[in-house]
């Protein structure tokens, strides 16, 4: 139970169902006033619904399995996605270890997808569906999950809130952040724990040194403005980065084409071979699902990915999905 409108309407869902609820407000960071606010949201709808509702303190579990890998991950000149290591971890890890000290089979979130306890598949609204991230759950927690609004749209999850007169307030309230706790920008975390605005040299991919920049971590794949490449006319754009020379590495839009990767950290939910003609794999996020083959080593940790047609600024650190049709079959960090 965030205290959103998605949450609320889940629990109110499950609870006319004729479900036995319990609510659980989780605490994953220490962002001034945001928890107070939103437990005591969480608490009217528990005392509207009838149902208990646990604080659940998971900050330093948080910490060291999303926020320092976060942390870590841009480090290392990497681009990291904290909301996938979430819900592996702690929305479906540490949560149903906490359903079971309660004796709860089931758990069930106000995420924007499907499963049917042996597959993740996409929401019925496609502007909100989070199946991309949850691909890197263990697959043995899959039975026990619920996603009550997999098949509404945002728009009627809203509208069916707005005609429950204690709800009315949570249909109109603003969206939640991507990362909860990224309050502006992800830059302003990274400034807590090291110095980001370390000059350093532009280059080439050969290791030419053509201008400078203004500290790698201010930098995106395919980011094309903030730093300088001396007597250049045409626009140059950041394919990756050298962070033990501190230095971006530039060129020109061509050379972000990448028709093939690398994976690691693989997550499988349906084996991946030859087998399989018919697989799309998402890069990231909010990205078209694009044809791929797939090539796994014998001990499935790590792999090949080659593509029907390139993507641009491919991301290493990012999660590549793979999916047959609308379901989830695995998963793999781009390496």
């Amino acid at each position: 139970m965030s205290g959103d409108v998605d949450s609320t309407v889940t629990e109110k869902k499950k609870k006319k169902e004729g479900y036995d609820v319990t609510g659980v407000y989780m605490k994953l960071h220490e962002k001034k006033g945001y928890h107070e606010a939103n437990y005591t949201k969480a608490q009217r709808v528990g005392e509207y619904l009838g149902i208990d509702v646990h604080f659940l303190d998971l900050a330093e579990d948080f910490k060291r399995d999303v926020y320092n890998y976060f942390v870590d991950t841009y480090k290392e000149g990497l681009t990291p996605n904290p909301c996938v290591m979430c819900n592996r971890n702690i929305k479906f890890g540490k949560m149903v270890e906490f359903a079971d000290s309660l004796g709860i089979n089931k758990v069930a979130t106000g995420h924007y997808l499907n499963c049917d306890g042996e597959f993740f598949s996409t929401a019925k609204d496609d502007s909100k569906d989070q199946s991309y991230f949850v691909s890197q759950v263990r697959k043995e927690v899959l039975p026990r999950l619920i996603f009550p609004l997999g098949s509404w749209l945002k728009s009627d999850v809203k509208e069916y809130a707005s005609k429950i007169e204690p709800l009315k307030d949570f249909a109109t309230q603003k969206e939640s952040s991507e990362i909860c706790f990224v309050e502006n920008d992800y830059t302003e975390v990274l400034e807590r724990h090291m110095d980001i605005d370390l000059e350093g040299e532009t280059v080439y991919s050969d290791g030419r040194v053509v201008g400078k920049h203004k500290g790698y971590m201010h930098y995106t794949i395919g980011k094309r403005r903030g730093f300088t490449v001396d007597g250049a006319h045409d626009p140059h754009f950041v394919l990756f980065f050298n962070p033990e020379k501190n230095q971006v590495v530039v060129g020109m839009r061509e050379e972000l084409e990448a028709y093939r990767f690398k994976i690691k950290n693989i997550n499988l939910f349906k084996d991946l071979d030859s087998s399989n003609t018919n697989i799309t794999v998402k890069v990231r996020y909010r990205t078209q699902a694009i044809g791929c083959e797939v090539r796994l080593d014998e001990n499935r940790e790590r792999g090949e990915v080659k593509l029907s047609k390139p993507v641009f600024g491919l991301a290493y650190g990012q999660v590549a999905v793979f999916y047959e049709e609308n379901r989830v079959i695995g998963s793999g960090v781009i390496c």
